[in-house]
């Protein structure tokens, strides 16, 4: 049965929401296939069934499903009893979920989005990884876009800290988009989660197609966290079909200066829950996780001037000047500690002169 679903899945003139129109008033995909009559299905013109067919009859369903083995993709149908329970109860989820990877790993019942601005700044992506990084070794799966940015930063966290994560792209497996993500793509598919799209193989990475994504990316997932937004953007939209979908919404505040951050402020007057620890995030979702509190320091060993440091830069950033000023340390000295933190990887240079904590 699964290769008329994919048969069905690769014309690319129909959406997901047709074939399972189809399924639902045949009742068996198989039927909904082979039908010629499609006149008794509600609101489906006769210029669209009529198109439909003609596109219908030019596929081969085993020849379609083979391309699909060939490149060593698997898939879910939309009446498998493995298909994501989350996703199929939205208003418009897929018919077929192709995947690389290992799905099953990840824990479908503990999903979170993370979505933002492709062009984050330092701090919203800083911030990101740090309550990524205190859910660490839990078994909470990061849901996200594989898009530059926000998206990048949650998988990479995700990946660092021990958790399975979820890529949901906008494309077959036939291309990589954005091309630098393709070693990401690569670590997800082997051993951290699974890289999932609804289109087939051979589908382009099509304007349209980004938006339609967003809905399966909120969909897996029993709460959006928005690391940072502009009033018009895909986060926002993401926000958006969050709540259409019933589930939780959250954002993560950042500098009101900042254009990216407008639609958060606007989604938290609104009444977004606001998250600035992974603790915020399981109280919203009312999920009870013990979380590992780990010292910074667990693995490493701070001298006393080396801390100062470290405290000098708790609230923010600082030039070199500025942490004189707070440490009394020579410059000799302090230039060897500064050196001697960035190697330990507690600290990095940023914007010239400055440097910050990580």
């Amino acid at each position: 049965m699964h290769k008329y679903w994919i048969a069905l899945s690769s014309i690319e003139e129909i959406s997901s929401s047709f074939i399972i129109k189809l399924y639902n008033y045949f009742g068996n995909i198989e039927d909904a296939f082979y039908a010629n009559n499609l006149s008794g299905i509600d609101s489906l013109n006769i210029k669209t069934a009529e198109k439909y067919l003609r596109l219908r009859d030019k596929v081969d369903p085993d020849k379609v499903l083979q391309e699909v083995e060939n490149r060593g993709i698997s898939y879910l149908t939309y009446d498998d009893e493995k298909y994501p329970y989350m996703l199929k109860n939205i208003s418009d989820p897929p018919a077929v979920l192709y995947y690389k990877g290992n799905l099953s790993a990840c824990n479908l019942d503990k999903t979170l989005a993370v979505v933002g601005s492709r062009r984050a700044t330092s701090y919203a992506k800083d911030a990101l990884a740090k309550i990524i990084g205190e859910l660490q070794n839990t078994d909470i799966c990061i849901v996200s876009g594989l898009a530059s940015g926000i998206d990048t930063t949650a998988h990479k966290a995700a990946i660092s800290n021990g958790l399975k994560t979820i890529g949901v792209i906008a494309s077959g497996f036939d291309f990589t988009y954005p091309t630098s993500n393709k070693d990401l793509y690569k670590q997800i598919e082997d051993g951290y989660g699974a890289v999932v799209s609804e289109y087939f193989p051979t589908f382009q990475p099509m304007p349209f197609r980004f938006p339609l994504r967003n809905r399966i990316v909120s969909g897996l997932s029993f709460g959006t966290l928005v690391a940072e937004a502009s009033l018009k953007s895909g986060a926002l939209i993401t926000a958006n079909l969050t709540l259409e979908q019933g589930r939780e919404l959250m954002c993560l505040p950042g500098l009101i200066t900042n254009p990216n951050t407008e639609g958060i402020y606007k989604l938290l007057k609104n009444g977004a829950s606001l998250i600035t620890c992974a603790d915020d995030i399981l109280e919203a979702l009312g999920w009870e996780i013990k979380l590992e509190q780990q010292s910074l320091f667990s693995d490493v060993d701070l001298s006393e001037d080396e801390q100062k440091i470290y405290e000098a830069l708790e609230i923010e950033d600082k030039s070199f000047d500025e942490l004189q000023a707070f440490t009394r340390l020579s410059t000799d000295n302090l230039l060897m500690y500064l050196t001697t933190l960035e190697l330990k990887g507690i600290i990095k240079q940023v914007d010239g002169d400055r440097y910050r904590k990580i």
